[in-house]
């Protein structure tokens, strides 16, 4: 049998870390390097019947099993149920840290001192401040637009209020545009809220916390003195915590993709929110409050699981592309939603849900098929508890996920490794054919 000579990668020492791939089609074998549980996908190129072929290309739809980066800000084990933000256990930060200290976390890769933490929040709220002709677009939008289509010609428009915006390669501008992002975001969010609702302008209050403002400028019409629920302020803050990373998920790819021709940041955090507006990513939640008004009462939960196990309805909110495990940012809100619920009253819709889990979780089909509570199953009946409309929740997840988006980006920006995105296709058209004139047709 013929043998390639292996292309050994940085950090393998020895045979050992090689996978030899042996071609039925020619009798050749190929040894390709293994490092971190990985074989690069270029290796395949070598892979060929003749001279002249083009090489294998691995074909993964979706991207399932490819990994695209190196990350140190997010590690998940999907079948121990683990997720954490630097190192840190999600379940720690989701009780300890505010949102603000776990954005200093993801984009410093440490949590901050009490001092650092002081002066990171005080450059925040300096900068929570819109552009006058930002807030003429919002205004000039027709209040029954989605909240999502609101928030993201938003963020485009600021790539326009910022010139220095495409010097992508600056440290300096890049740190920059990241804080006023973060700072911005909520401000977005908030004013499209307002404007469907009528409330007119407001400002921000310099002795409000980031989430306190946020809900102020939500919740409070103009002239009016903001009065916040502490469990409300505590909820959302948790919230946007859950919601500030995962990984390599939808938004966060797209971002990866479109920072990678050097786009200025506006435009590349616009592409993640343009993804998580889709129903499969942020608008999950929205899925399973319609659940629930299926269900008129916790006696009718076994019925309803018994459709579901026939395939005659789905379960929504169990289940996870990545975790096989519970979700441990479901653990979290599962405990919050009791806390919002009680303040904001009884709600049915939370006995249905908890009857839900219960039934779910004792029940063989589903445990043994991996479906768990995710943190789509609750997070809706919160912001409902809250008196947030099922529309606006995939907004609250933009606002936590931005900083996760602007760390994939000042990271990819830092990677040598990295290129512009350009996947590979399989073809499947005609073959060359002849042209056929006008008048041939």
């Amino acid at each position: 049998m013929e043998k390639q000579a292996a292309n050994f990668a940085p950090g393998v020492t020895s045979q050992q870390d090689l996978l030899s791939v042996s071609d039925c089609r020619t009798g050749r074998q190929y040894d390709l390097p293994i490092t971190d549980e990985t074989v690069p996908a270029m290796g395949l190129r070598a892979i060929k019947v003749h001279e002249e072929d083009f090489g294998l290309m691995p074909y993964d739809p979706g991207l399932t099993n490819t990994a695209v980066c190196r990350s140190s800000i997010c590690f998940i084990n999907g079948e121990k149920g683990i997720l954490e933000y630097c190192g840190y256990r999600i379940e720690e930060l989701a009780q300890n840290c505010t949102y603000l200290e776990v954005c200093y976390l993801i984009l410093h890769r440490e949590l901050p001192t009490a001092e650092q933490l002081e002066v990171f929040e005080k450059e925040i709220q300096t900068l929570m401040v819109i552009p006058a002709s930002v807030v003429a677009l919002q205004n000039a939008m027709d209040p029954r637009l989605h909240p999502m289509s609101m928030l993201e010609a938003s963020l485009a428009a600021l790539s326009c209020e910022y010139p220095d915006a495409h010097v992508v390669l600056d440290p300096v501008v890049r740190r920059k545009h990241t804080m006023r992002l973060i700072a911005m975001t909520p401000i977005l969010a908030a004013l499209g809220f307002r404007h469907r609702r009528g409330f007119g302008p407001t400002e921000v209050r310099p002795e409000l916390s980031y989430v306190e403002n946020f809900l102020h400028m939500i919740l409070t019409p103009t002239g009016v003195e903001p009065q916040l629920e502490p469990a409300m302020v505590k909820a959302m803050d948790t919230l946007l915590v859950l919601h500030a990373d995962h990984e390599q998920n939808c938004s966060a790819n797209a971002v990866r993709a479109v920072a990678s021709s050097q786009v200025n940041p506006f435009s590349a955090v616009t592409a993640g929110a343009a993804a998580l507006h889709g129903p499969l990513h942020g608008g999950a939640n929205s899925a399973v409050l319609e659940m629930l008004a299926e269900i008129d009462d916790v006696s009718d939960v076994p019925a309803f699981l018994e459709s579901c196990k026939k395939g005659d309805r789905r379960l929504m909110g169990f289940g996870h592309r990545v975790y096989k495990n519970y979700d441990p940012r479901a653990m979290v809100i599962g405990k919050l939603a009791s806390g919002v619920i009680a303040v904001a009253g009884t709600n049915k819709k939370l006995e249905i849900a908890q009857a839900i889990e219960k039934a779910a979780l004792e029940d063989d089909y589903f445990s043994q098929r991996k479906l768990f509570p995710n943190v789509d199953f609750y997070s809706g009946l919160i912001y409902s508890a809250m008196g947030f409309r099922p529309q606006t929740f995939t907004v609250f997840f933009a606002v936590g996920r931005m900083v996760g988006w602007l760390a994939h980006w000042e990271e990819m920006m830092l990677d040598p490794a990295n290129r512009i995105v350009r996947p590979r296709q399989i073809y499947t058209g005609y073959a060359r054919r002849d042209f056929v004139p006008m008048n041939a047709r």
